[in-house]
């Protein structure tokens, strides 16, 4: 699976937005190449490649799959078609990059990745925050003892997102809801803190065309810590995270994305309240990401860890969708 020499070749399927910003960041990337951008038709991925740039631009997702010098496919279509092509891609021998949510539920997510081990492909999903030097940064510092035992991480985010006939995230039947769309960070951030994966959880939804537009949740882990946060598409815009130990805390206001791209920055506070700033290396987080990919196509070795935390995390954000369906606590299995 090793790419020793050359440029690894990207394609992407589908026009939608975040495909825009990832595609800039696969132009930016060294070593990554945008080979081509499908779309269920000509014209609207000859628009995007005339716009975004591409080497090719073709009508159909089947094309990537079939053409012999594409060696990762990067998925942005709704959570409701991940499991579809991203099996089809590692049927291909094509390695997946596939937004969040990976799909609908975790059984979905397990043939995904069944299908990937078995065609010897790499999988990852497009938590991009997770893949930046200040997200490393931070976590050297948990990992340093100087914020003693961690217990609680407490994280928000929310954004204002109006309903419009083509915003999928208000249809159920596509994967829409605020649990699976930005809560999902949020569960992230909890099993990155703890490198664990939450009990239990239990949470509460405000419901709209039967789609959650805000949750509030709180895990349960062992060894006696938390983690709560909530989400929802009817606030205003907030991305913050903090980790909390027995002897000081770190805060990051915008851990989803640098309000500021020159200042990736972080506090840390000792039990006296006496804050230090931490300051990371700028970068353009979805380079970031693409720059994993990379790196572990050059390595000639799967990763297991991306395809594992997807997983645990799909089945984080499973058992709070239940929970707040059912209004009770619920086991994560």
């Amino acid at each position: 699976m090793s790419v020793e020499t050359g440029s690894v070749k990207f394609a992407i399927l589908g026009t939608a937005r975040i495909a825009t910003k990832v595609g800039e960041a696969i132009h930016n990337t060294e070593g990554a190449e945008l080979e081509l951008i499908t779309s269920r038709t000509l014209e609207n991925a000859r628009a995007w490649k005339a716009e975004h740039g591409a080497n090719v631009a073709a009508e159909g997702y089947e094309v990537a799959l079939l053409h012999p010098e594409i060696q990762v496919v990067y998925i942005p279509l709704p959570p409701s078609m991940h499991k579809e092509w991203a099996v089809k891609a590692a049927e291909a021998g094509k390695h997946v990059l596939c937004e969040k949510p990976p799909a609908l539920n975790s059984a979905e997510v397990k043939e995904m990745l069944a299908a990937c081990r078995a065609n010897g492909v790499q999988f990852m999903d497009g938590t991009m925050w997770s893949h930046t030097p200040r997200a490393q940064d931070m976590k050297t510092v948990l990992n340093s003892g100087q914020l003693g035992k961690l217990r609680r991480v407490v994280s928000a985010f929310s954004i204002q997102m109006p309903e419009t006939p083509d915003q999928h995230r208000y249809i159920s039947e596509l994967g829409g809801g605020a649990l699976y769309d930005i809560g999902w960070y949020c569960v992230r951030a909890a099993l990155w803190a703890f490198d664990a994966v939450p009990t239990h959880v239990y949470a509460s939804a405000t419901y709209h065309r039967g789609v959650d537009k805000n949750a509030m949740a709180m895990m349960w882990f062992d060894d006696d810590r938390t983690a709560s946060f909530d989400c929802g598409y009817d606030l205003t815009r907030r991305k913050w995270m903090e980790v909390v130990g027995e002897s000081g805390n770190l805060v990051c206001d915008d851990f989803l994305s640098p309000w500021d791209l020159e200042k990736q920055r972080f506090w840390v506070h000792d039990d006296q309240g006496v804050a230090t700033e931490h300051q990371s290396r700028s970068v353009v987080q979805e380079a970031s990401m693409i720059e994993s990919m990379v790196q572990i196509l050059r390595s000639g070795e799967l990763n297991r860890f991306w395809p594992q935390m997807a997983l645990d995390n799909q089945r984080v954000v499973d058992a709070l969708i239940l929970s707040a369906k059912d209004g009770i606590k619920v086991e994560v299995n």
